[in-house]
């Protein structure tokens, strides 16, 4: 059965000294620090590996981020990934749960979030299942 968690995030993106070729290829590293509240209580640990391409408003990221706390009454981890695209400003965002990352109660989770950013606050909507063993 599909649920849906609701809240919100503190995010905190930190500037990361990437591996010499990696910045010959001019891409930026930073590493991410969430608190999630809400529904999903949590915090997540994360990299992330991004450009900015000459023309204003393209770019791309990708994340992977480990999420540990609770949701639903159930405490464990799992490992989101995150696809981002910008098209000249338009934005596309891709965040899924990796299959089999789900540990402890969360053992199983599968899912998607999306993630709304509006006059600096960071909110969710993250559609998830889990197996019927770990209810």
């Amino acid at each position: 059965m599909s649920r849906r968690a609701t809240g919100s995030f503190e995010v905190k993106l930190n500037p990361q000294q990437p591996a010499d070729e990696i910045a010959a290829a001019n891409l930026g590293r930073m590493s991410i620090v969430k608190r999630f509240s809400g529904d999903l209580q949590a915090s997540s640990l994360g990299e992330m590996l991004a450009v900015r391409t000459a023309t204003e408003g393209s770019a791309g990221y990708v994340a992977l981020e480990r999420v540990t706390g609770t949701l639903d009454g159930r405490e464990g981890e799992f490992v989101l990934q995150h696809l981002g695209i910008m098209d000249r400003g338009a934005r596309r965002l891709q965040v899924s749960v990796v299959p089999d990352s789900g540990t402890g109660r969360l053992a199983g989770i599968t899912g998607a979030m999306n993630i709304r950013i509006e006059n600096g606050r960071h909110d969710y909507d993250f559609d998830y299942a889990l197996p019927e063993s770990a209810d």
